[in-house]
């Protein structure tokens, strides 16, 4: 009996968490020398925070990954490929018995998957999370002349087909060094790109700004990406400026 059939991680709420206990995330320490985080795919853990649901069992894409998950407990991080997977939560030794069952999508990033709501109440859900061994990133678009445009994390795409006045949702971005890049949507070729430093639990936004062909009369209006640290990382030391 589906009680929660369908509820996507589209359809919920993604917040940027902060550090939780029993983490097992690397360590500064145990980064590689490239400053990328050890766990090059997606984490993922699982919180059962529903007072009146029974011990669980997670399966993912019908192979049980979790079992007999009581509430209160939060489990260790599982590697996996970022994807999209069918996720079935089922009471433990019971698999007829579904308290939710949908497809859920996973970057390369950390996430913790809460289980919360009620059983009883209808209420039970997977709220999906992106922890802070992650940074979040959004772009902004008002340069007025330039077109829609995609942006590359090193060979990665980050923003697709992003038009002028459009801005996007923020989106987990593993921590480390990359050459950021902006080119006309669908092009392989760079208007402009810049090396950035992407900190774990900070979220940036790119504005893309100025001409790129500025007028005549202008000056210093060059196509140029304005970086911003959001929130109230900001005002401890997080740096912005033009690139």
């Amino acid at each position: 009996m589906g009680i929660a059939s369908g509820l996507t991680a589209a359809s919920g709420t993604v917040l940027a968490g902060g550090e939780h206990e029993h983490d097992e995330r690397p360590t500064e320490d145990e980064k590689s020398a490239d400053g990328d985080s050890a766990v090059s795919g997606a984490a993922v853990r699982v919180a059962h925070f529903s007072p009146d649901a029974p011990n669980v069992d997670v399966y993912v894409d019908d192979n049980r990954v979790l079992a007999d998950v009581a509430y209160g407990d939060v489990t260790p991080y599982l590697e996996i490929e970022p994807g999209t997977y069918a996720v079935t939560i089922t009471a433990a030794g019971d698999p007829e018995t579904v308290a939710f069952e949908g497809d859920v999508t996973f970057g390369a990033a950390f996430y913790t998957v809460a289980a919360i709501g009620e059983l009883g109440a209808e209420t039970f859900q997977p709220a999906v999370l992106v922890d802070a061994g992650s940074a979040l990133a959004r772009l902004v678009h008002a340069a007025p002349d330039a077109p829609a445009v995609d942006v590359y994390a090193d060979d990665t795409l980050l923003f697709e087909d992003v038009s002028f006045t459009d801005s996007t949702d923020y989106v987990p971005v593993p921590a480390g060094q990359y050459t950021l890049s902006v080119r006309p949507a669908g092009g392989t070729e760079a208007v402009a790109s810049f090396d950035a430093t992407l900190e774990r639990g900070t979220a940036y936004t790119g504005y893309a700004i100025g001409y790129l062909e500025p007028p005549t009369d202008a000056t210093d209006r060059e196509f140029t990406v304005e970086v911003t640290v959001d929130g109230p990382m900001a005002d401890d030391g997080g740096e912005h400026g033009s690139h």
